[in-house]
């Protein structure tokens, strides 16, 4: 265990790319590639030095099943070394002097990449997607690329907002402040926008063209996060894309499965 710059704790250990902890620190991630290995050899004075170094600037700070699964499952889909530092939300980290240096707003997902620090899950996957067009996961064409914007708006204002106004009256908000009507109208708002989605999924493997983009793991989040709640039955083409997402190899835990660890895990 070693003490971080910004304070955390960080516990340093190698896993598969699509398991983490959600225990307090660090867990360092290299895609396929393994555990980094720092190579080093004595020079003419007998001094160590280091010949090799496989150095991580990138940072991901995350929690659970919130939205930090968004940047981490693009990460984790490019298979770029990044180290994944875990916020723990129920003791408050997020609202410790440290943290809030990073993101004032007290939320994750943080990137830290080198000097830059970025915030909102859906900014840092689209700067992770820009950072590595070899990769592919924002096409090159202007009219694709204009859908893929569209598709990531969609997804954050007219899906994401009716979800984030349910999690606040029936979870968040304290009892006194909650409104049981509103939980009704965000799911009446939340119908119409997931019929136009399932509507597109009708013919469609994917959100653009005919190979992932990062809209899709943005909007495959969000539909987790609506099948959690129990919105998506009457959308079978969404659903059934919803499955075909998560069974690829990079796809992170389902909300689910890491709302389950979060409980298991000592505070």
């Amino acid at each position: 265990m070693v003490q971080s710059r910004t304070g955390f704790e960080l516990h340093r250990h190698s896993d598969e790319p699509r398991r983490w902890s959600i225990s307090e620190g660090l867990d360092r991630r290299i895609g396929n590639r393994g555990k980094s290995e720092a190579h080093r050899e004595l020079n003419r004075d007998g001094e160590r030095t280091r010949s090799h170094i496989n150095v991580i600037d990138m940072r991901l700070y995350e929690f659970g099943p919130t939205r930090s699964l968004r940047p981490r499952w693009v990460l984790q889909e490019l298979g770029v070394p990044f180290e994944a530092v875990s916020v723990n939300l129920p003791v408050g980290e997020h609202r410790s002097a440290a943290f809030l240096k990073l993101n004032p707003a007290g939320q994750v997902p943080v990137l830290v990449d080198g000097e830059l620090i970025l915030t909102e899950s859906v900014a840092i996957s689209l700067y992770l997607a820009e950072k590595y067009p070899e990769k592919d996961l924002l096409p090159r064409q202007l009219s694709d690329k204009a859908s893929v914007y569209r598709w990531l708006f969609f997804a954050a204002t007219e899906l994401e907002q009716p979800l984030w106004r349910i999690a606040k009256h029936t979870a968040l908000y304290p009892e006194e402040k909650r409104l049981p009507s509103e939980v009704e109208r965000a799911r009446d708002d939340f119908a119409p926008m997931a019929r136009v989605a399932d509507v597109h999924f009708a013919t469609r493997e994917f959100v653009v063209g005919s190979a992932v983009t990062v809209a899709d793991f943005v909007l495959a989040y969000t539909l987790d996060w609506a099948n959690e709640a129990g919105m998506l039955d009457s959308f079978p083409n969404l659903l059934g894309y919803l499955e075909r997402m998560y069974a690829r190899p990079s796809a992170p835990l389902r909300i689910a499965e890491a709302l389950k660890q979060m409980r298991r895990s000592p505070r």
